[in-house]
């Protein structure tokens, strides 16, 4: 296999049970997934949303080999992300719009992995929301022109992350989880 799959939960492993339990139950509690797309490294956060209160779940990086040909990278991101949707079981899918670039084979290249990855959350029916990079970090930071390093340390204070996400697309992916959870709260001005 040419992907190496790493990813790390909160500390108490029987929370992400119970998260999943009670969004299937349908007891108010949402379990969002946030996608920061990417052919090489796709990162991936979930967050539990009860009411106005955003906890962190779980957060990985799904990253393939250099050199591995396109359709096996594809493949590969969409087996792994299949198998994260099977075990969390989220209730929405929140992944970030592709950003207007000058490099047309980089936006070809990102708009190849979001199609794989939108797919596998179609076929497991669960509904898609979409947002830019600027919704993205005016929801986290306040301000749509803020920096990654702005957003990765907001992210973890703002979700108590304990530990150092492995990559800054493990933490896009949170903020791309809380931006939606925050949109669908109304919690936007009344968070701590």
């Amino acid at each position: 296999m040419t992907a190496r799959f790493a990813s790390r939960s909160a500390p108490r492993k029987s929370r992400d049970a119970a998260v999943t339990a009670a969004c299937m139950r349908g007891e108010g509690v949402a379990l969002i997934i946030g996608i920061d797309p990417g052919s090489r490294k796709t990162g991936y956060g979930l967050v539990e949303q009860n009411g106005s209160r955003i906890n962190y779940v779980h957060s990985g990086v799904i990253k393939v080999r250099g050199g591995t040909p396109k359709p096996e990278r594809l493949l590969t991101i969409k087996k792994h992300l299949d198998g994260v949707l099977r075990k969390y079981r989220p209730s929405a899918f929140a992944v970030e719009e592709i950003f207007v670039s000058k490099n047309i084979r980089s936006i070809l290249v990102l708009g190849e992995a979001r199609g794989v990855i939108i797919l596998a959350a179609a076929e497991a029916g669960i509904p898609v929301f979409e947002y830019s990079a600027r919704e993205i970090k005016r929801s986290v930071v306040g301000a749509g022109a803020a920096h990654k390093s702005q957003v990765a340390s907001m992210i973890r204070r703002l979700l108590a992350i304990d530990h150092e996400p492995e990559t800054e697309d493990e933490t896009d992916a949170l903020a791309v989880a809380f931006c939606h959870a925050t949109r669908q709260a109304g919690v936007l001005g009344r968070l701590p």
